[in-house]
């Protein structure tokens, strides 16, 4: 079993990837080889819309690091994305990967690679637990649709400072437990 992890976020050491992290510890737990990717240090261009991946079984026509991350999900079993919530949504770095997963949308990409089981996860320095629900619920049912089958959804909220979330033992755990549950 292979699960791979994608931090959405422009900091390094920061909450999403301590729990993009955990998450992958838990999975490790149960016997899964894991890799994780800070997609901020990766070069990953918007989706061009052209199309061309469409009539080519899913291949993008723009020849970046997605071509790397393309591979690794084939690869993979299982993915994570971790995501902070900037201006109410997932952050620029997060936002390129998934707009650029529209190249295995309607590809034969299920049938040839299989679902793919997905845990998303975010972090929010808003302390209020219900500020971005609505946003998370339509990313995890805009995953769905796409057809991976998302299984584990965490979002930590009130995390104002890098690495705050390293003293939230619960929210730790719970991190792990998904982690878990994804390879279960």
């Amino acid at each position: 079993m292979k699960v791979v992890g994608f931090v959405g976020s422009p900091r390094e050491g920061g909450n999403t990837e301590i729990l993009v992290g955990e998450m992958l510890k838990g999975a490790s737990e149960e016997g899964a080889e894991t890799e994780i990717f800070n997609l901020n240090k990766m070069d990953i261009k918007p989706c061009q819309a052209c199309q061309h991946c469409k009539g080519n079984n899913g291949d993008c026509a723009t020849d970046d690091d997605m071509q790397t991350i393309y591979k690794k999900i084939k690869e993979a079993d299982a993915f994570v994305l971790g995501a902070p919530i900037y201006m109410w949504q997932m952050s620029a770095q997060a936002k390129l990967f998934t707009d650029r997963l529209y190249a295995f949308f309607m590809t034969g990409f299920e049938e040839k690679y299989g679902k793919k089981d997905v845990a998303l996860v975010f972090s929010q320095g808003n302390p209020d637990e219900k500020m971005f629900e609505g946003y998370i619920n339509s990313t995890r049912d805009m995953f769905n649709l796409l057809g991976y089958n998302v299984k584990e959804v965490l979002s930590s909220n009130g995390n104002q400072a890098p690495g705050e979330v390293k003293n939230k033992e619960e929210v730790l755990k719970k991190a792990r437990e998904s982690g878990k549950n994804l390879v279960s």
